[in-house]
């Protein structure tokens, strides 16, 4: 495996704290998001191009340095609408200041984020507008998409990164299209402290609720790899004949179970699994399953290939992936260039650091640390999409509210 990921543990009054250093964690969040940027360049060409078939390996990009500058992708951008939240207002952040925000991007979007942001802007607030009752498509990718945010501020903290997933995924999404998030969420959370992939997964796992379809499908996913350790098509074929052909794993999907379009989260967050598990730490055989899977195959390698990067550190990356970045250029509809969206990074793990009860403490060496204590992390309950629970009271934004989103419908 390329890199490794660093896990000290130290003891105080019987509670156990990951130990990182500021440094390191600097490190590892630049190279997550390196990640991301080469896995959605990369597979950006494919996109949708395969739909229920394996890419050949004819019709994958040849990779040049240059691919890394992904500054006008919807797949990188859209989380960083809720770092700026963050940024501004702190992780006490309502959900409907969340909503508010989202409603007022300029971006175009589509499927749950398009749903929900026009839930948003027509009054209907948070979490009511990712709600399967005015949410046609709650289950499909969107939040899964746009998890690593939360994963990346949160080393060792997957209770924050779950809680992120209940304030902004909700925006526009439900049931396993926000386990989806969070799931991945909790890989990253994971990353800084791992470099073993299953143990990644697992502890993802641990971050959603056991009997939902996604829990499900992830857990075959597991058993799969063990049953065909160097057989990546095989377990393509057992995902497919179940999470694409099945009608029981496509009962809110926005397209007919028949249809070879599939962006339920579900199928397209074993595609990312199967890259991180097959793979082995190798940076372009994970990025090439993943994206070879087919489907959503930029967004599926821009999450695999940031928890990838996230362990291996951005000292470790071969320059081949890090040599072309260019660290001055703004992304689309953001505040945030490269080293912008590192400071903001640090800005916010540090003060996640301190809510979750960690410590930032001097070494010896004179470098800072974070002391972060390791917590079991508690998933949300239980809710899948064709059987929802109840929409809640208060589901309208004020007046007042609306007069802070300049996008309004007036509907």
């Amino acid at each position: 495996m390329i890199g490794f990921a660093v896990l000290i543990s130290c003891t105080s009054e019987k509670q156990k704290y990951h130990k990182i250093s500021a440094d390191e964690y600097m490190d590892k969040v630049k190279a997550g998001w390196i990640g991301q940027m080469v896995g959605v360049g990369f597979g950006g060409p494919t996109e949708f191009r395969w739909k229920g078939e394996i890419i050949p390996e004819s019709g994958l990009p040849v990779w040049e340095p240059g691919m890394v500058n992904q500054f006008h992708q919807d797949d990188i951008y859209v989380e960083m609408t809720f770092l700026r939240t963050l940024e501004q207002y702190g992780f006490d952040v309502s959900i409907r200041q969340a909503g508010i925000d989202f409603a007022n991007s300029q971006y175009e979007l589509w499927h749950a984020n398009k749903a929900g942001r026009d839930n948003l802007r027509k009054g209907i607030a948070p979490p009511a507008s990712g709600h399967p009752a005015y949410n046609s498509h709650a289950d499909d990718i969107d939040y899964q998409i746009e998890a690593d945010y939360a994963g990346l501020i949160s080393p060792g903290m997957p209770n924050q990164a779950i809680q992120l997933g209940e304030k902004f995924g909700r925006l526009m999404n439900y049931g396993d299209g926000l386990y989806g998030g969070q799931f991945v969420a909790g890989m990253y959370s994971e990353a800084f402290f791992e470099n073993d992939m299953e143990k990644i997964v697992r502890a993802g796992l641990k971050c959603i609720p056991e009997g939902s379809q996604y829990w499900e499908c992830i857990s075959d996913i597991l058993k799969w790899h063990k049953e065909n350790p160097d057989n990546w098509e095989k377990t393509w074929n057992l995902v497919n004949e179940k999470y694409q052909l099945n009608p029981e794993y496509r009962k809110f999907s926005c397209s007919e179970p028949g249809d070879p379009f599939n962006i339920d989260a579900k199928i397209n967050g074993a595609y990312i699994v199967m890259g991180l598990l097959y793979g082995n730490g190798d940076i372009k055989k994970t990025i090439s399953i993943s994206t070879r899977c087919g489907q959503d195959s930029d967004c599926n390698p821009a999450n695999s290939g940031g928890i990838l990067f996230t362990t291996i550190g951005f000292k470790n990356i071969p320059d081949e992936y890090k040599s072309a970045l260019d660290d001055t250029t703004k992304f689309s509809y953001t505040n945030y260039n490269f080293s912008e969206l590192i400071n903001v990074c640090s800005k916010l793990v540090r003060d996640g650091v301190s809510r979750n009860g960690g410590k930032i403490e001097t070494g010896e060496d004179g470098k800072e640390y974070f002391l972060i204590p390791v917590e079991v992390p508690v998933p949300g309950v239980l809710e899948q999409c064709w059987h929802p629970g109840p929409v809640g009271d208060d589901i309208h934004f004020t007046n007042n509210e609306m007069d802070q989103i300049k996008n309004s419908s007036g509907e």
